[in-house]
């Protein structure tokens, strides 16, 4: 009895009477970094969790279709379809269409593991200056130009939050008078052929380097002069036209030749 209580093993030290007790041991291979942000995620499944975590342990090039993870884990296809958008809506994930050089559409599956929004929640707050209020734009006009412009090019795919971000940008532009359709071909033309790895960024540069002026006020109309008040002539009775009143031209030229 003595041999065994010696070689059994100690019991983890704790202070609390119940709830989780970790027992951690350092790992030195074969493991994966995850964020707080994600395992402990409060508007997330945890089917939506796990698969994140999942994706996130996988080498570099491993297909993660519905399919292949369906044939993995025992969810199904529709539990793992709808935890694929959770990730998406949470910004984890990113499945943008591609047209290949052979003219194919097919689908790029991109994980973040530190997403945009995560990274906000954890920045501090930095108060703006205050700015003199503006008239909006028309009512879902901008949020909707930035969503569509994926349409144009896949690698111009923004998340919901980069979307409402740069929408006060492009609210700017229509506000000077510039029509959607230039604001599109300004955002979509011309870009570089390598990936555009921060999208949002990039519009964001060309929203506030390229921002026209505003719209030359309208020159005031000139002032016409008002034309001299009718007169009645002292000497013909005659109306015509004088700032005071007297003769007409006629008899004043009149009088001029009798003298």
């Amino acid at each position: 009895m003595t041999d065994k209580q010696r070689n059994a093993p100690a019991r983890p030290k704790t202070r609390h009477s119940s709830g989780v007790t970790h027992v951690n041991e350092p790992h030195h291979d074969n493991f994966t970094v995850v964020g707080n942000h994600l395992a402990q995620h409060p508007e997330m499944s945890l089917v939506a969790i796990g698969l994140a975590l999942h994706i996130q342990s996988l080498p570099e090039g491993t297909p993660i279709g519905i399919k292949a993870l369906a044939a993995k884990f025992p969810e199904g296809e529709i539990r793992i379809a709808a935890a694929l958008r959770e990730l998406e809506e949470h910004g984890y994930l990113a499945r943008p269409r591609e047209r290949l050089q052979s003219g194919q559409m097919t689908t790029r599956t991109i994980s973040y593991n530190k997403p945009r929004l995560a990274v906000a929640a954890a920045a501090p707050a930095v108060p703006e200056p205050a700015a003199p209020p503006k008239a909006p734009a028309p009512p879902g006009k901008a949020t909707e130009l930035l969503a569509g412009l994926r349409a144009h090019d896949s690698r111009l795919l923004l998340t919901e939050r980069d979307v409402h971000r740069l929408a006060p940008a492009v609210s700017e532009w229509l506000e000077r008078g510039v029509p959607s359709t230039a604001v599109v071909r300004i955002l979509t033309t011309g870009l570089p052929k390598d990936p555009i790895k921060h999208p949002a960024a990039f519009l964001h540069h060309r929203l506030t380097a390229q921002l026209p002026p505003h719209l030359p006020s309208s020159a005031p109309a000139p002032v016409r002069e008002r034309p001299c008040p009718l007169q009645t002539c002292d000497g013909c009775d005659r109306a015509f036209r004088a700032p005071h009143p007297g003769r007409c031209r006629d008899c004043r030229t009149s009088s001029v030749a009798v003298a």
